[in-house]
């Protein structure tokens, strides 16, 4: 494991920055995942900046610090923030090993199995977490890339049922999703929770024609939420609920996914879904969750 360590930081430092890496490969790089596009996903470059400097620090920290499951998960969620998300993997795997009975290994190494697309892998080690915390009080989850206000608005617990529900819907499991995004601690007490989990929940209920439960879903959801860091979700949430009409809508990659399914269970065009879709897969983040949702849907209903 020290071995790797060293690697990954000789590796990082002599990289330069390239944003347009995702899609090519380079035989020099860490091929992180095969998109279900088909699309290879390569480790990215790295440049000098805040987030390096992060990581190093929670290197240095972990190498002074190796009996503590805090300095290891830090160094983990580092290192997955810079792209190699097959290497976070690795680490969360050694704290598995090292701290048995702490789920926020299990949370975060099933969070890098979304990523590198193992959806089965991330639905097992979250039902493991699950296990870990039952009777356990929650506790709130620092983040790793603060909002604005550095208020922390997630929980450990509500993070685990969240990544749960999220990888039930891309394996379209909707009703496992649905049991796990109606889970008490992941619409918490602030407005970002409700319109997070009400964005997946919406479109969980109108995919199992669940009319009554989504109108209900949409009954806080208001113009005036205050909302510190979701605002795509809110935005969603307020489309969904005819606040806002489609033309009103900002597109970023959450709205371009929402409006393509909308088109799919509200108007029944797949035409016009599949033009919505394509933009998600142009522009997007091929990590974020919408296009990770765009994909699983796409491959579904046009391959």
């Amino acid at each position: 494991m020290k071995k790797l360590l060293i690697i990954s930081i000789l590796v990082l430092c002599s990289c330069q920055s390239n944003q347009n890496s995702f899609k090519s490969v380079n035989p020099n790089k860490t091929i992180e995942t095969i998109t279900l596009l088909g699309d290879t996903l390569v480790s990215p470059d790295i440049k000098e900046g805040k987030s390096f400097e992060q990581f190093k620090s929670a290197q240095i920290n972990y190498f002074e610090n190796k009996n503590s499951p805090e300095a290891l998960i830090w160094y983990g969620r580092r290192v997955a923030y810079l792209g190699y998300y097959k290497e976070a993997i690795t680490i969360f795997t050694l704290g598995i090993k090292n701290f048995p009975n702490d789920a926020r290994f299990y949370r975060h190494r099933g969070h890098r199995y979304i990523s590198t697309r193992q959806y089965d892998n991330a639905i097992s080690d979250f039902k493991k977490a699950l296990v870990l915390i039952d009777g356990a009080q929650d506790q709130i989850e620092p983040d790793g890339l603060p909002n604005k206000q550095n208020i922390p608005l997630t929980t450990l617990h509500g993070n685990i049922w969240y990544h749960l529900g999220l990888a039930y819907y891309l394996k379209n499991d909707m009703n496992n999703a649905s049991l796990a995004f109606n889970d008490r601690s992941v619409t918490h007490k602030y407005d970002d929770n409700i319109v997070s989990s009400a964005h997946w929940l919406y479109m969980i209920y109108k995919r199992q024609n669940k009319i009554e439960e989504s109108n209900r879903l949409l009954e806080k959801i208001s113009m005036d939420m205050d909302i510190i860091e979701n605002m795509s979700y809110h935005q969603t949430s307020l489309f969904h609920k005819g606040l806002i009409q489609e033309s009103e809508v900002k597109i970023d990659e959450v709205a371009l996914y929402s409006i393509a399914n909308w088109y799919i269970y509200e108007k029944k065009d797949t035409l016009k879904a599949k033009e919505y879709y394509e933009k998600l897969f142009e522009n997007g983040n091929p990590y974020s969750f919408a296009y990770l949702a765009g994909e699983a849907d796409f491959i579904r209903i046009y391959k």
